[in-house]
């Protein structure tokens, strides 16, 4: 049977994939680091690996592995592989679609509570200064308010129901609108441009793609409400980082909820981004958006969380399960379940 090498994996998971995956017969090796840090002797002995999305499958990386015929990745998202090289050298793809809908909604309203009501800011006074006190801490309701959701599909579907729950009334903007879904949730569909205009909370739930990189950029600060608050739980790049900034800085954002950031591959290794020459012109783009995260850190009405919303037992144990099923699929019948559109 195939040999699988899975990166970016320990503990539990770690444990419950391999002794799935041998029970089918297969060789498992395990890597707790990304694929390109990982010390690999034979890259010639796998046939498949499971990475998740730290790990760049590049052009580089997939021509080391002489022997593969598979990719799996533990996620919903796929742009850290380089899907047409892959496909090239007729490597079979597969993903997540769907595991953590719920799990990931749960965790956008988590975000706008936090500052809807300024939890952090009441938690961090007390834990950090000692006070108990709610001057300063005057938030404001959902109810009644607009919530835009920028991509319907199985998550924002979610995020949906439970603003309906807090009486809010809901928006949404997606490239195929569905308006028996609309009638049966009690939304709206409405352009982009008239989401920017309306909304008082501005959720993104969107796969990355080109035609969504910087979907959110300056220009959407000549449209959006004065203190709009903005939440995205789905991919950093499709919020251009500098307009960000510049919007939370002009006031024209009221605050912004980040799970998800512009170069979440440099913050994880700063150390070693600051001893690669700097010559080169997407370097220097990686330090200014670096630089930009750093002052957002900083900011009272911003919270940050580092890539966390699909960190729950059960949504993790949803995707093991479906990596399972591509990478035994696959080797049984010559077709991944779940392979990347």
């Amino acid at each position: 049977m195939a040999r699988v090498g899975l990166f970016q994996i320990k503990g539990w998971e770690a444990d419950y994939l391999k002794s799935k995956l041998e029970a089918a017969g297969f060789e498992v090796d395990i890597f707790e680091t990304e694929v390109e840090k990982s010390e690999i002797s034979d890259f010639s002995k796998y046939q498949a690996i499971s990475v998740f999305v730290g790990s760049s499958i590049n052009k580089e990386v997939i021509d080391k592995f002489s022997n593969l015929k598979l990719i799996t990745t533990r996620s919903t998202g796929f742009d850290h592989i380089d899907l047409n090289y892959a496909r090239s050298k007729n490597i079979a793809l597969g993903y997540v679609p769907n595991y953590g809908e719920n799990t990931v909604a749960e965790f956008a309203m988590g975000l706008i509570l936090t500052l809807s009501r300024k939890l952090y800011l009441g938690i961090d006074r007390i834990k950090e200064g000692g006070e108990f006190s709610f001057e300063g801490l005057e938030g404001f309701d959902l109810k009644g308010k607009t919530l835009g959701v920028v991509g319907a599909g199985r998550i924002g579907r979610h995020v949906i129901k439970m603003a309906k729950g807090f009486d809010m009334r809901v928006i949404a903007y997606d490239r195929n609108p569905k308006p028996e879904l609309a009638q049966e949730l009690g939304f709206e569909y409405v352009s982009y441009d008239d989401l920017l205009k309306e909304s008082d909370i501005i959720t993104f739930h969107v796969f990355y793609a080109p035609e969504t990189h910087h979907m959110f950029n300056k220009n959407c600060l000549e449209k959006v409400k004065k203190g709009v608050i903005i939440i995205n739980t789905a991919r950093g790049p499709v919020i251009e980082t500098e307009a960000l900034v510049l919007g939370l800085q002009k006031g024209i954002i009221g605050g912004a909820g980040l799970d998800v950031l512009e170069e979440e591959g440099v913050l994880k290794d700063e150390q070693g981004f600051w001893m690669r020459s700097l010559e080169e012109e997407s370097l220097k783009t990686n330090l200014r958006v670096l630089l930009e995260n750093h002052l957002l850190f900083r900011m009272p009405n911003v919270v940050v969380t580092p890539h966390n919303a699909f960190n729950t037992r059960e949504a993790k144990m949803r995707i093991l399960d479906t990596d399972f099923a591509n990478i035994s699929s696959f080797f049984e019948k010559g077709m991944v379940q779940f392979p990347i559109p």
